[in-house]
């Protein structure tokens, strides 16, 4: 049963009516059709229902441009973001896309995640020279820092897609950053007060 969006169970099981996570769906500059609003919320929960508890939203952000449906799925469940982006014709195919993503995401992460998915989940399967006049803010955005190891942001970056993670050191305090290397390795920024 369902009350102010969040879903309530009974006894420890589901029926076939309720849902595992809960889903908002928003749309840009388009209509989203309650069809598509069904569809989505059937295929999240029998694609990510082995990954995720109760506790998991999902967000949909649905956007068109130059004829094409751009889709960012980002689910947040036990303090961590899982995120993919995925452009197709069809907004279902988009969808579709973006939850593979975050089923890769997670495989390819799978020893790292294992404490923090549902126990059953692994049971089962930037130019050299820059003008001045080409620098400008694109998009700016603010995010709140939690206290986290290295490891754990991380992870946190392979999990949003990003190449770079800005967090609060849990042993210093300090802001840091890490980033992925062009070898494919980590590094991390910290910073020097002298």
């Amino acid at each position: 049963m369902c009350y102010n969006g969040i879903t309530i169970r009974k006894h420890g099981f589901r029926t076939k009516e309720e849902t595992i996570l809960n889903i908002t769906v928003n749309a840009k500059k388009m209509q989203i059709s309650q069809a598509f609003t069904e569809y989505a919320q059937k295929r999240l929960d029998a694609r990510l229902d082995k990954f995720f508890g109760d506790e998991a939203d999902a967000k949909l952000m649905l956007t068109e441009q130059k004829g094409k449906i751009v889709l960012e799925l980002t689910v947040r469940y036990d303090q961590m973001l899982y995120r993919a982006e995925q452009t197709a014709v069809d907004k279902n195919d988009a969808l579709d896309a973006a939850i593979d993503k975050i089923i890769r995401q997670i495989r390819r992460n799978k020893t790292r995640l294992e404490k923090r998915l549902k126990e059953s989940a692994f049971k089962q399967e930037f130019q050299d020279e820059v003008e001045e006049a080409d620098i400008s803010v694109i998009r700016s955005k603010k995010f709140k820092l939690r206290p986290m190891s290295a490891e754990e942001a991380i992870l946190q970056m392979n999990m949003l897609g990003h190449a770079f993670f800005m967090f609060k050191n849990a042993v210093t305090g300090e802001i840091n950053v890490v980033y992925r290397r062009e070898d494919e390795g980590y590094a991390i920024l910290e910073p020097d007060e002298g």
